[in-house]
């Protein structure tokens, strides 16, 4: 027996919450903190306030080292602490809107890291489905204990962050049986569509206030770690609206993947490796920048510790930034900021660029982390928080970075034959349509269309 139908919002209204009907937008924001656990909740996915602000902050000098402004739009304010949980009701939706999923009918699977299995055992329960999550065993614990938390299950795969082809080998395993359907984020257009539109959108909003507040002049960069290349999109839309802006992917050091087909085990929690997906254009990234795991562990450390923050006021962070920057940050946040800071040293910017980055989730989902840490490295002092900032931040160097030029983006287009033909059944036809500019435009177009099924669809 199916179960009725649960809608939220659209593309548009994830993007502007205003547009949402003001009795539905009401009770969504009245059960926010009150049920978090309500559908309702659905209608809070976006990256603006109750005042229709992006929420963001941008770092002060004191902690980047560097003229040219970074400023981070922050996930952890979306339902499940994470904005990945906007990929998760993009691509749930797409799927419910065609007739291709329904309440009671199927069981949707969730290959991920982390952050997107969360979201997934959260909107499957809250629209009606059953969620199983596939997630490597070496995970924080945290991740675990909130997808039962919101009502899925999981099962774990041998390995860690960088173990994506043993999630693959589960889920084709999965995939036979009856009633079951993947939604996997790294082939999933509506993963693409969310951040292109609704990210990418939120960022140019917000690079316009900061503007007219006189924060900066030039939109210098969108950088990102790819994971599934979903976050990454949004500059896609950054560089319609302003051309000369770089897109920055990021990956680690310990497997730098795109940056010389490199292999290897990390723990920046979220952001993948070993493979190319399948909604990254790559043609649209002009760099990739390798970082650090450790740089991001113990930079993370600084924003979580009271020594660390300490630091930071001693170094002329003011008090009401320190209150923003407390706990804001999960491991591939500090990733994010620091190729932030790798890239505007690299392309020479200045005062009056601003760079674009996210803090995909907080410390919070890092506690055990943190507590590992402490344990196999004794607790950070001031003495050493003052290093870390300033050998992990204001020193953060020029190595590992690799420009996009012709060639080696020819080179990360062709690494995706090894996962998407020869494992994943993709055609050599449709990898190679890729390449052109109207694939991808042909994706971003059919976002009025869903939005008009999703309202008409709403309204039966």
């Amino acid at each position: 027996m199916s179960s009725p139908l649960i809608w939220g919002p659209t593309f548009e209204e994830m993007l502007h919450p205003e547009k949402i009907p003001a009795d539905i937008r009401g009770k969504a924001l009245a059960v926010a903190e009150k049920d978090p656990l309500s559908p309702l909740n659905l209608f809070n996915i976006t990256w603006k306030d109750t005042q229709g602000r992006v929420r963001h902050v941008v770092l002060p000098r004191e902690i980047t080292g560097i003229d040219a402004e970074i400023c981070v739009i922050v996930g952890s304010k979306f339902p499940t602490g994470s904005h990945k949980v906007g990929a998760t009701y993009s691509c749930t939706i797409e799927k419910q809107v065609s007739g291709a999923i329904r309440p009671g009918r199927q069981r949707l699977v969730w290959p991920s890291t982390g952050n997107y299995g969360i979201g997934g055992a959260y909107v499957g329960a809250r629209m009606g489905y059953e969620s199983l999550v596939i997630l490597p065993e070496g995970m924080s614990r945290e991740r675990f204990e909130m997808i039962r938390s919101y009502g899925g299950s999981y099962v774990t795969t041998p390995g860690s962050e960088s173990n994506v082809k043993e999630i693959y080998d589960k889920t084709h395993e999965l995939a036979r049986e009856p009633d079951t359907v993947i939604v996997n984020q790294f082939a999933e257009f509506g993963n693409y569509r969310f951040h292109y539109y609704v990210t990418g959108n939120s960022v140019l909003e917000l690079f316009e206030d900061l503007k007219a507040g006189g924060v900066g002049s030039r939109f210098a960069a969108f950088v990102s770690a790819m994971g599934s290349a979903g976050t990454i999109a949004a500059g896609d839309r950054a560089k319609e609206a302003h051309c000369n802006c770089r897109i920055v992917g990021l990956e680690p050091v310990q497997c730098p993947t795109l940056y010389a087909n490199g292999f290897g085990s990390h723990d920046i929690q979220g952001i993948g490796d070993k493979h190319v997906t399948w909604i990254h254009n790559t043609d649209n990234m002009d760099a990739i920048i390798c970082i650090d795991e450790w740089d991001c562990k113990k930079g993370m450390q600084i924003f979580c510790e009271e020594e660390g923050l300490d630091v930071l006021a001693e170094y002329g962070v003011d008090k009401d930034h320190l209150e923003c920057l407390r706990g804001l940050f999960g491991i591939s946040g500090i990733c994010n900021v620091l190729g932030a800071i790798k890239a505007a040293k690299h392309y020479g910017f200045g005062r009056g660029d601003i760079l674009f980055t996210v803090a995909t989730d907080s410390a919070s989902r890092y506690t055990s982390v943190l507590k590992d840490m402490n344990r196999e490295q004794g607790r950070m002092d001031k003495a050493e928080a003052s290093r870390r900032l300033v050998s992990i931040f204001h020193h953060q160097g020029r190595d590992f970075i690799g420009e996009g030029i012709p060639h080696v983006r020819d080179c990360w287009a062709n690494l995706k034959y090894f996962t998407w033909v020869e494992q994943q059944g993709k055609s050599v036809e449709e990898l190679r349509s890729q390449r052109s500019a109207e694939y991808w435009q042909r994706e971003r177009l059919l976002i009025p269309g869903i939005d008009r099924e999703i309202m008409e669809q709403r309204r039966l």
